[in-house]
């Protein structure tokens, strides 16, 4: 699992070498802001609190305007340099940033820290987090406008998934295949989540979020559809491409033309568009059913 994880970091950094070269444009912000969390790099963008954000982690890629912002590397291979080099006033992260070395180099350095609440991961918890994200940035009422809109998206989804006859079974594929191991999700991830509320079933179950799957295993699966998120499919180029992995030729969803490109943000965390996701979800995975 570690060297999959390793290579996901290097395949991303990669991927987003041209952002390291990005231009600070706010030098001259008294308040400078670096995020290291895409779920809350999402949610203040769509708060319209964006003005002092500096910089950003390479996992934070939406709204797309955010990929002009210097990034500071990926959440979790942190080094203190680049982050010191963007002078921040503030930096937030949401309990999820290492290697523990470079968090203590900063918490020493007594640059402020900031973390919001540690809600569940639900549809409710996403709310509290918006709502108190909105009152941090004095954003109220555009919080409750997004939290609103949210529950309207989720339970429109969730009325949908009522009427489908069938749950298509679908492989969340995180990264594509590297050494012949995929790395794919389960239904303990926020994408097994997301697959329910939009009336699928995720192929795999699992212990933790994301397992390694062998090209056999997969096959095996035989899954109706299979998701792969952007990093994978980019790298192969096309559908087609997606079929000379090991394994994926033989599914009822190559078979059947089932594989598409997912965003992988849309898929690892809870937030102002989830309910949207789920919509669209389900033209992919249900099709004209």
């Amino acid at each position: 699992m570690m060297k999959a994880i390793l290579l996901i970091i290097c395949t991303i950094l990669l991927s987003s070498c041209g952002r390291f070269g990005n231009e600070d444009k706010k030098k001259d912000h008294e308040e400078r802001i670096v995020c290291i969390s895409k779920q809350y790099s999402e949610i203040i963008y769509a708060l319209g609190a964006e003005e002092d954000i500096v910089a950003v982690d390479v996992s934070s890629t939406y709204p797309p305007e955010i990929k002009n912002l210097p990034t500071i590397g990926y959440h979790r291979a942190l080094a203190a340099e680049p982050i010191l080099s963007m002078k921040p006033t503030l930096i937030m992260e949401d309990n999820n940033i290492g290697p523990e070395h470079v968090v203590t180099q900063l918490k020493d350095l007594k640059i402020p820290m900031k973390q919001f609440g540690q809600y569940e991961n639900t549809i409710a918890g996403t709310d509290s987090l918006i709502c108190e994200m909105g009152s941090y940035f004095h954003k109220e009422e555009k919080a409750e406008e997004l939290c609103k809109k949210l529950d309207t998206d989720i339970n429109y989804a969730k009325q949908q998934a009522l009427w489908y006859e069938k749950k298509p079974k679908v492989l969340v594929i995180h990264f594509g295949q590297a050494n012949n191991i995929y790395l794919v999700m389960t239904k303990n991830s926020t994408a097994g989540k997301l697959i329910d509320w939009a009336g699928g079933e995720m192929a795999v179950d699992g212990e933790h979020g994301m397992t390694q799957f062998s090209p056999e295993i997969v096959a095996q699966s035989d899954p109706d559809v299979i998701l792969l998120t952007d990093f994978g499919y980019d790298r192969l180029g096309s559908t087609e491409e997606v079929g000379t992995l090991p394994g994926i030729s033989s599914t009822r969803a190559f078979k059947e033309g089932k594989v598409f490109r997912v965003e992988e943000h849309d898929m690892v965390y809870l937030g102002p568009r989830t309910g949207e996701n789920i919509i669209e979800l389900q033209k992919l995975i249900h099709g004209n059913e």
